[in-house]
């Protein structure tokens, strides 16, 4: 059964391709292998692709958790673990954001390796934790994390406090969010 981040994120994904029924395109990368390609191409060439689910269960959050000897939220886990895609385009009361996605095996390891640099920056400044999922655009300094303990949606700039709450949950932020159409990268 599905939590309640992954419905959420289900239905915006859902959403997503109603409002694009035509895939998107990316150049092909051969050695940036990824389930969301449609088909194969020569590299550089326009190839559709879609979010797709991800069928195999990661360690990835029990290696951070490991790491940083801490438990990681049950929602920053089901968020980064239900789906491979490029960064989904979103808008929210806020404004527009882009919703951070991991594309293959090696895009979640090199998520592993910011989210715990992420992390143990907060530890050096004191700050509670917060884990990351997503960049307000145009000015990507800007992110959203999830506070650790309470579940919390937060606006925040790196090495400051949080500068506000968004929302009381992940699934309740992204069920309130519009996705916007992806462009195409030719």
């Amino acid at each position: 059964m599905a939590s309640d981040v992954e419905a959420a994120l289900d239905e915006f994904v859902s959403q997503l391709i109603r409002l694009q029924p035509e895939a998107p395109t990316l150049p092909f990368n051969s050695e940036w292998p990824s389930d969301c390609y449609e088909s194969s191409a020569s590299d550089g060439q326009p190839v559709r692709w879609r979010p797709t689910r991800q069928t195999l269960k990661t360690d990835l959050f029990e290696r951070i958790e490991n790491a940083l000897d801490e438990k990681v939220h049950p929602d920053i886990a089901d968020y980064y673990s239900r789906y491979w895609s490029d960064p989904l385009p979103a808008n929210c009361v806020e404004g527009d954001l882009s919703l951070i996605q991991v594309w293959n095996e090696e895009d979640m390891e090199r998520l592993r390796g910011n989210l715990i640099g992420h992390a143990l920056s907060k530890r050096q400044q004191k700050r509670p934790l917060t884990f990351f999922f997503a960049c307000a655009e145009p000015d990507d300094n800007y992110f959203i994390s999830v506070d650790n303990f309470s579940g919390e949606v937060l606006l925040e700039l790196p090495g400051k406090p949080p500068i506000r709450k968004l929302a009381d949950n992940l699934a309740e932020f992204i069920s309130s969010l519009t996705p916007r159409a992806i462009e195409n990268m030719d």
